[in-house]
């Protein structure tokens, strides 16, 4: 069997094909986020939203609505409630998202543990990609396009509010509006990529692919390239490593994305940890031979 077969072989099966384009669409969308999230430092937001829209996919299922609408409402509420917490009080960014995603993620929980039979665990924790239907890729790639289009259009504005609030709010710009719009990305993209990797396993979507780009360059505009283009990578290798080893194509998906993480973080040629370990050694090398101190008197 040749690598053409090989690679063509899994696409023989429609519900093949319909997870390769739900991970395709999540990545992508997940990758570009995952720029604005790193560089503002809101790794710590992302995956408080990822869980607390557990409850809201459990309820979605009990009462037959569209788990992303349960979804979606839960992400956008844990937003809202961290937001609030931490204009109108004296509690800290980080406190503030510990409560309520904990909160939140619990509150899930105890509806499963409530209605076991309604409900399956790990189809939520860890995704159900190999289950996709029609109706499922639909919602993802409508949602993804209009996550995808907002970050694009407003991406110059993004930028200034990421690098510098003062100076966006002084050309007339809004912090708390471009802030709001981010987080409301945000709560879309962790629906659309819920469907691929579930609750637990999102996060890596939305952080690593950015963090990745960011040991690449230096440039905010490569970010937005070197980013979906590693999560869409990851996204089709991992599918293809669970096709082929039998493995939760979520866990697969997020490996590869870690194994990604490291090359750069280790190999990258001016961030990465050897690099700056040979450029070290080669500076005390190269540096002049300087005379010993003169020793102090007593």
């Amino acid at each position: 069997m040749t690598l053409i077969d090989l690679l063509l072989e899994p696409l023989q099966f429609v519900f093949m094909q319909r997870a390769f384009a739900v991970t395709l669409i999540a990545a992508m969308v997940c990758g570009i986020l995952s720029c604005w999230l790193v560089l503002i430092g809101w790794s710590l937001m992302g995956d408080a939203v990822a869980h607390a829209v557990l409850p809201g996919v459990v309820i979605a299922y009990l009462v037959g609505t569209p788990f992303a609408l349960g979804a979606l409402v839960f992400a956008l509420l844990a937003v809202l409630l961290i937001g609030g917490v931490r204009a109108t009080g004296r509690v800290k960014e980080d406190a503030a998202i510990g409560v309520v995603f904990t909160s939140l993620f619990a509150l899930g929980i105890v509806l499963i543990s409530v209605f076991p039979s309604q409900t399956d665990l790990s189809h939520i924790l860890f995704g159900s990609l190999l289950g996709v239907g029609t109706a499922e890729l639909i919602q993802v790639a409508i949602l993804g396009a209009l996550t995808m289009a907002v970050l694009l259009l407003k991406r110059r504005d993004l930028v200034l509010y990421a690098f510098d609030p003062a100076h966006a709010r002084t050309i007339g710009l809004s912090p708390r509006v471009l802030g709001a719009v981010l987080l409301t990305a945000l709560a879309v993209t962790v629906v659309v990529a819920l469907q691929a990797v579930g609750v637990i396993l999102v996060v890596a979507l939305v952080i690593t692919p950015g963090a990745t780009a960011y040991l690449l360059t230096d440039r905010f505009g490569r970010m937005l390239w070197i980013a979906p283009t590693v999560a869409a990578v990851s996204a089709m290798v991992g599918i293809y490593l669970s096709y082929f080893l039998d493995a939760s194509p979520g866990g697969t998906i997020v490996l590869v994305l870690g194994a990604l993480f490291a090359l750069a973080y280790l190999f990258s040629p001016r961030h990465g940890l050897i690099g700056r370990v040979i450029r070290r050694r080669r500076r005390r090398r190269t540096a002049p031979n300087r005379p010993a101190p003169a020793p102090r008197l007593p």
